[in-house]
Formats: C-alpha cells, sequence, structure tokens
C-alpha cells in the first residue's frame, strides 16, 4: 500500500542521478517547494509538486506536512558505537592538563574502552549499543558504519563485529561494518609489534572472513600506534579477504599516512585534523573519500579540518560524527552539520550534502539511501517547521526534527 505525503513546505536533497558530489557541486542543494512524495512499503516510488499531484483521494493513508521541510536521513560513515563504558574520568583528566598521548600512555583511552569491553558478555554490549542506535536513528541517523577496535584480543574483536553483524540484521537501516583491530597496540604486544599484526593477519582476517563480521578494514595510522608500513601490510592482508580500506589518517601528524591511503585506493581517508598544501591537492587528485570529524576535533580542542581549502581544491569530503566514548562521545548528525558550518564555514547546503550524499559514498550505501531518489530506501527526516534550510545549522541548540522515517515507517 502506498503512502502520499502531501504539502510538503519544502523537499530537500533531491537527486535524480547518482553522483559523489566535489568543489561547486558540494554546495548544489536541490529543492522542491510544495512537494509531495509517495513511499510504496520500504521504498520512495515518487516526488513532485503539489500542482502535479493527481489521484490523491485514492490513497488510503496520507501525512500532512505542510509547513515541514523533508530530507535524507544523515549517513553516518565514522563511528565507534559498540563499546562497553563511556569515559568522563578520562574527560576530566583532560581539562587538568593531561593530553590524549598522557592518558593513553597509563593504560587510558582505546586501552582502558578495551579493557572493560573483554570483561562484558556479548548479549549486554549488543544491549548497549542497541539503545545507542535506536537514540541516534531516533536524531535522524539512516545509515551508519560501526567499527570494532576496542577488543584487541582475537575473542574482544570477534566479540564487537558479531555484535554488529546483529545489529545488521535487526535494524530498520543500511549498517556497515569494519574491522579496526589495528586500533591500538596491547600491553602484551607493546615490545612485539609484528606479533600484533601478525595476530590480526593470520588469525582474526581468516575468522571474520568466515563469518562474514566486516565490509572494511581501518587502521588507525599515527605517531605511537600504527606505522605507514604496518598500515600497507594490514590492508594488503585484507584485501585478499575483499575488505577495502577505510583509514584513520592525519589526525595529530602530516608523514604520508594519506598518501599510502590514496596509494591503497581507500574508500574513505577519516579525521584529516593536520593537513598540509600538498596533502590537500593529492587527495583533490584522488578518488578517495576525505571524512571530516568536526565534533572530534571539538571535543580534543583540536584545529578543525580545513573544509573550505578541501572543498576548494575539488576534493570530495563527507561528514560523520566519529561517535567513541573517549573524543567524541556523541553521534549526533544534526550538531555535526552546525559545526561544520559554524567552525569550518561550510555552507549549510555544503554539510546537509556531506553528511548525505558524500555520507552514504564513504560507506558504499549510495544506491540504497544518502538523497531523494526514486528506488531508495524511504529513510527521511521531517522537520518541525522553519524559514528555510539555512535554518537548520543555525539553530544549533534547536531540536528540530519532529520525527523521522526509517525503510517507510516512522518510528
Amino acid at each position: 500500500m502506498a503512502l502520499l505525503i502531501q504539502n510538503i513546505q519544502q523537499l530537500a536533497g533531491i537527486r535524480y542521478k547518482n553522483k559523489l558530489l566535489r568543489g561547486a557541486e558540494l554546495a548544489q542543494l536541490s529543492v522542491l517547494d510544495n512537494a509531495y512524495l509517495v513511499v510504496e512499503e520500504d521504498t520512495i516510488l515518487d516526488f513532485g509538486v503539489m500542482e502535479e499531484l493527481s489521484g490523491a483521494e485514492a490513497y488510503e493513508e496520507v501525512i500532512n506536512a505542510s509547513g515541514q521541510t523533508i530530507l535524507p536521513a544523515w549517513c553516518d560513515s565514522h563511528t565507534h558505537l559498540v563499546f562497553a563504558a563511556s569515559r568522563e574520568e578520562e574527560f576530566v583528566a583532560k581539562l587538568k592538563g593531561m593530553t590524549y598521548a598522557e592518558i593513553a600512555a597509563q593504560g587510558g583511552g582505546i586501552l582502558n574502552s578495551a579493557k572493560k569491553l573483554n570483561a562484558m558478555p556479548q548479549e549486554l554490549l549488543y544491549d548497549l549499543a542497541s539503545e545507542r542506535l535506536l537514540e541516534l536513528m531516533q536524531k535522524g541517523t539512516g545509515a551508519i558504519e560501526i567499527k570494532s577496535g576496542y577488543g584487541l584480543t582475537v575473542e574482544g574483536e570477534l566479540k564487537m563485529l558479531r555484535v554488529i553483524k546483529q545489529l545488521k540484521e535487526r535494524a530498520p537501516i543500511p549498517i556497515r561494518a569494519t574491522f579496526l583491530g589495528a586500533h591500538a597496540y596491547p600491553l602484551e604486544y607493546k615490545e612485539n609489534q609484528d606479533g600484533y599484526i601478525k595476530l590480526l593477519i593470520n588469525e582474526l582476517l581468516p575468522n571474520i572472513a568466515l563469518e562474514k563480521l566486516a565490509d572494511y578494514v581501518d587502521v588507525f595510522c599515527e605517531e605511537g600506534f600504527f606505522s605507514v608500513a604496518a598500515m600497507d601490510t594490514i590492508c594488503n592482508a585484507a584485501a585478499k579477504y575483499g575488505l577495502q580500506p577505510k583509514l584513520h589518517v592525519n589526525q595529530l601528524n602530516s608523514f604520508g599516512a594519506l598518501q599510502k591511503a590514496i596509494e591503497l585506493k581507500a574508500v574513505s581517508a577519516d579525521h584529516l585534523e593536520t593537513m598540509t598544501e600538498k596533502d590537500i591537492a593529492d587527495l583533490a587528485a584522488s578518488s578517495t573519500i576525505g571524512t571530516l570529524l568536526p565534533t572530534a576535533a571539538y571535543f580534543l580542542r583540536m584545529p578543525f579540518q580545513p573544509a573550505r581549502a578541501l572543498i576548494d581544491a575539488g576534493a570530495a569530503i563527507a561528514l560523520a560524527s566519529d561517535f567513541n566514548p573517549g573524543s567524541s562521545p556523541s553521534g549526533n548528525m544534526n550538531t555535526v552539520v552546525s559545526m561544520s558550518c559554524i567552525q569550518m564555514k561550510m555552507l549549510p547546503e555544503e554539510a546537509i550534502n556531506a553528511a548525505t550524499t558524500n555520507g552514504a559514498f564513504a560507506m558504499g550505501v549510495q544506491e540504497q539511501t544518502g538523497s531523494i531518489s526514486i528506488g531508495k530506501k524511504a529513510n527521511l527526516i521531517f522537520t518541525k517547521p522553519i524559514p528555510s534550510i539555512n535554518y537548520i545549522p543555525y539553530a544549533f541548540g534547536s531540536d528540530l526534527i519532529d520525527k523521522v522515517m526509517l525503510n517507510g515507517e516512522i518510528i
């Protein structure tokens, strides 16, 4: 049975052709005023302007969206949603002057999360992750990527990935799983880094492939964590199992990690707080998407990513939340979009496109979602009455979502 949504004040994010957006195209957000949209089961069947709508009386189910704007749901292509506990004690330590690296050196940070996760039963871990995912969906997230990386043992990493697989099977949105065993070196491998890399390659990757637990592979390539050479080794090993790279690079330093990510044909290179002119030019000349995580920069009090320079150079960029307990304890994509405009000088249209269309491309779900397109999933955000699209990032402290539709159902 088809559902008619009528009298939509603005239907935004319309795409007649799937295309990754770069440069000036990122600022082009197609909008229909006084529109209608037809949903059949879980799919967008039709849309247009009200003047062209005929046979409205034949629809058994009708939603009147008078005064509302409808957008494609957010596509959050970088999260660490599955974790055992928050880390607000480290937040206080940072306020007192400790650095991220100092906390990590004392067994905090990722190692702290790994210790708690390995002690938690899989069922409880799933319940916590499921609650978080529901909250994010209610805030408008309609597709999400979730990484492992808080296990750092064979058992812990597999447990995380199995939880993500459960979420995939039960949630009403597209979910992509990324294997991030190379998130940090466990304490027992501190003096045997090659041993840990062999563990990832020889024990974890075959089991992940056997159970079909991951779509992508990730490596935290940073000084004090995994080297460029280590990233290369892990990604080439993962490629034999069909896992494409989505990589943490250039968060704290620029030392060739981005160039290696491009060479590896990474789907995305994520973080990019530290970018040279060469880095920007290299990314712009590549097919790799630069995924910017402004809430992580905000939380860590780091310089924000150079969004304007990247866009002007012609790089393809996406926006994501980096939701995790240590450096971005929020998965609210509405905040990400607003912060991108306020702190990175992105135009509202650019931020919305980067958080929908390009976000979908950054996790390979562009055929399912990311835009208002016939045949795509009816994953939609209904705003409260707003004067214009610009009001969404402008009113950064307001909850502007009236309701969210996922798979054609209001949640």
